[in-house]
């Protein structure tokens, strides 16, 4: 007997204004909401995702137009929601012009100030004595080793993101690590 298969939900693109966003008790932002033909629609972002269109709608001012894309959530068990609800997907366009993530190529250097662990403890990086976070994922940094200890002279490049929540430096997710290339498999 064959399992049935699961449906892939269908991604839908929608126009609109941006409103504001949505925060969660603890002043994370969880979401935004957006004005499509004068209907509220919610977008939800993943809360383990650290996805660069996060960081555009929190640099958005109310009523800009937006075009983003996301899949629908079923209504809670409690019944409907007063308005549609979205899985945030990407965010295509702001203000007629395409969206291109923040992530612009960046090259830093510094000293290894600690190891940064993944949420399930696997060594994932480096933090510099500069604050940045030279992402390597464990794949990439079981395969630089030794070059990554304590105290060790580091230089990294690849696209680079602001750190949240007023920490000072980027996050770069390492392309090149003390000029060895790094797999190409794709960030965790």
């Amino acid at each position: 007997m064959s399992q049935p298969q699961e449906k892939t939900p269908e991604v839908w693109s929608l126009e609109g204004r941006f409103q504001h966003l949505l925060h969660s008790p603890r002043g994370e932002v969880e979401g935004a909401m957006i004005d499509v033909e004068g209907i509220p629609v919610q977008f939800v972002f993943d809360k383990h995702a650290h996805d660069c269109g996060t960081r555009a709608f929190q640099a958005l001012a109310a009523g800009q137009a937006v075009v983003a894309e996301g899949t629908l959530v079923p209504p809670p068990p409690k019944g409907e929601a007063p308005h549609e609800v979205f899985a945030f997907e990407r965010l295509v366009s702001i203000d007629g012009t395409a969206f291109t993530p923040d992530a612009a190529e960046r090259e830093v250097q510094g000293t290894v100030a600690r190891i940064h662990h993944a949420r399930h403890g696997e060594p994932n990086g480096v933090v510099l004595d500069t604050g940045d976070f030279i992402h390597t994922r464990p794949d990439g940094f079981a395969q630089l080793g030794a070059g990554l200890e304590l105290g060790a002279r580091v230089s990294a490049s690849g696209p680079a993101r602001p750190l949240q929540g007023g920490a000072t430096g980027h996050v770069i997710e390492a392309r090149t690590v003390n000029g060895q290339p790094l797999s190409s498999k794709p960030a965790r």
